[in-house]
């Protein structure tokens, strides 16, 4: 299981250098490549006669009392259209629970859309950082949707492989036998240990399963809230409190891991190695969610940039 959070931790990219840009929302989303403006011969203007003075002047005053024009916004790249953001949308007071479960519905619909490099779900993901707190049935189908997706399975048999590799539970042996028993495990413990943290528990504990993304400030500080989430969660009324449902929820599926993994290797050390792995994996996806858009948002400004040189030095 520890070469499964090594594996994770490579897939997301997280072995090399972060470069993330630390930028409030508002201040990303304006243009960043300078505007080119060619100057034409300057010539003397002819003094204005005294109705065109009156009219400039009416001119003048009808532009100052004008709206500001909106700043311009940066075309998302492809790997950015991806990833679909909810709108942030603010509860009426006379709101009812139908009313809210259907907006809450329509969020969601967004949010199992999200993937990272187009293949890595995150659909625990609120990337604007406000939504809508989700039915306990709404928490149980986000649960259900990320479990079955293809990426799962596939990062269970590239698990299963690396432990047949390195001989992992020998009692299981080698060949097509061993590594079924070895992919059925690794899948279980992420199957078990989400759907008690992110479905069962949280319904109970009245907390949203799941990450708000902070999305601007220094990078170290991004960093650590991102892995303070681990032990951290907001409550359904939108209050920051201990992560009961995570912390609990991973060791109830390290517990139940000991019904199926070899007899030599049960006990309260499987226990520990079971749900400390899903705890670690759960944190390197924060840290993935949290500076994916960042990644993205300096390899697409630097692609412009590089056009708008290549332009520059063949004008003649």
């Amino acid at each position: 299981m520890i070469g499964r959070v090594l594996l994770v931790f490579t897939l997301f990219g997280l072995t090399g250098p972060i470069v993330a840009q630390t930028v409030a929302p508002s201040v990303s989303q304006t243009l960043d490549n300078p505007v080119a403006t060619s100057t034409a011969p300057s010539e003397t203007p002819l003094p204005p006669s005294p109705s065109q003075s009156s009219q400039n002047s009416e001119d003048q005053l009808a532009t100052v009392t004008l709206p500001d024009a909106p700043i311009p916004q940066v075309q998302e790249s492809s790997s950015q259209q991806q990833q679909p953001v909810a709108p942030q949308t603010q509860a009426p007071q006379d709101e009812t629970p139908e009313q809210r479960r259907a907006r809450a519905a329509k969020e969601l619909q967004l949010e199992e859309k999200q993937r990272m490099f187009g293949v890595v779900p995150s659909f625990n993901a609120v990337l604007n950082g406000n939504a809508t707190p989700l039915s306990a049935g709404q928490k149980f189908h986000l649960f259900f949707h990320g479990s079955i997706d293809p990426y799962q399975f596939g990062i269970a048999g590239l698990d299963a492989l690396l432990e047949q590799a390195e001989g992992s539970y020998p009692e299981w042996r080698g060949g097509i036998g061993g590594y079924s028993k070895r992919f059925g495990a690794s899948y279980a413990d992420g199957f078990i240990g989400n759907f008690f943290g992110n479905a069962v528990l949280p319904a109970a504990f009245h907390q949203d399963p799941r990450y708000f993304r902070l999305g601007y400030g220094k990078p170290m500080h991004r960093f650590w809230y991102a892995l303070s989430t681990t032990f951290r969660a907001k409550s359904d009324s939108g209050n920051w409190q201990f992560n009961y449902s995570n912390i609990s929820g991973n060791f109830i599926g390290g517990a139940i891991s000991n019904l199926y993994y070899p007899a030599a290797d049960r006990g309260v050390g499987q226990t520990l190695e079971s749900g400390l792995t899903v705890t670690a994996e759960g944190a390197i996806g924060t840290l993935a969610i949290e500076f994916y858009p960042d990644i993205v948002r300096h390899f697409h400004n630097r692609h412009n940039k590089k056009i708008a040189a290549d332009a520059d030095t063949t004008q003649p």
